[in-house]
């Protein structure tokens, strides 16, 4: 596939990789590449692909979560990985370019190991390794689509087609496959996932720090410790309690400590502690 001449996608062309290709589709092509050729001179292809691709009966059964992330790095063939690199090659360059290198580097992430969570959850007994960075591909696909539905590309470098229409029957067909029982090497569902994941995620609101905000908005309330504002009753026995020890201190005025019964004498007792406590220190 390439651009058509007239799009503004045009001036990333093949004479321009070295200058304009992004840090972080460079990093990922750098990376499924070396990790590629690393695995077929070692040798041990398969014992690979059973610790780092992602086989769900392993994940549920075995706890090896870390093949949601491994599985991306992780080729059958030379052209598996070919096309999967020429695509985010030819259409991760401009939504990098858009984005940003964190923004677009999420984005892959959050497509690839969604698309991976998503085809264990709907086969938890499989035990066939599922490789390739296929999910998040798809899924630089549909982002791509929704931001240019009326570029044009060349399928097979001479069959004109829109994006958006491009975009719609990969869907499609991801979808068909996948309602398939027939063993397939490709596994579609992952495909449809990607699509799927990044669809939700590029069409919703959601941030991480909303369900902080959820969380505060809907979470039990604490009990205040302060102390309540007096009652209407709380402010007559107030009342009635200053009265009482103003005539004790017109009887002390008068008739001296020695002059107060034992209860006048702890009712000032009690109203001074209560009073110096209220004072703030020094």
């Amino acid at each position: 596939m390439r651009y058509q001449h007239t799009s503004p996608g045009s001036r990333f062309g093949f004479t321009g990789l070295r200058y304009s290709t992004p840090q972080g589709v460079k990093l990922l092509l750098i990376l499924n590449i070396v990790i590629f050729f690393l695995i077929e001179l070692l040798g041990h292809k398969h014992y690979l692909f059973l610790v780092l691709g992602l086989i769900p009966a392993k994940i549920w059964q075995s706890g090896f979560v870390w093949q949601l992330v491994t599985y991306l790095f992780l080729h059958a063939s030379l052209m598996h990985l070919a096309v999967n690199m020429f695509v985010l090659w030819m259409f991760g360059r401009e939504l990098e370019h858009r984005w940003g290198k964190h923004k677009f580097l999420k984005y892959y992430f959050i497509t690839g190991v969604g698309s991976g969570l998503i085809t264990f959850l709907f086969s938890l007994t499989s035990v066939i390794p599922v490789v390739g960075a296929s999910g998040a591909i798809y899924g630089l696909l549909l982002a791509y689509g929704l931001l240019y539905p009326d570029r044009t590309v060349y399928l097979y470098m001479f069959i004109p087609i829109k994006v958006k229409f491009m975009v719609i029957g990969l869907a499609v067909i991801a979808f068909l496959a996948s309602l398939s029982h027939q063993q397939s090497a490709v596994s579609h569902l992952t495909h449809l996932s990607g699509m799927v994941v990044g669809f939700a995620y590029l069409k919703s609101d959601f941030r991480f720090r909303n369900i902080k905000h959820w969380f505060l908005k809907y979470k039990p309330k604490v009990v205040d410790a302060k102390p309540k504002k007096k009652t209407k009753k709380s402010k007559v026995n107030q009342t009635l309690l200053q009265k009482r020890v103003d005539e004790i201190l017109d009887k002390l005025a008068q008739n001296g400590w020695d002059g107060l019964t034992d209860s006048e004498k702890n009712i000032l007792h009690s109203t001074s502690k209560k009073f110096t406590e209220k004072q703030p220190p020094n």
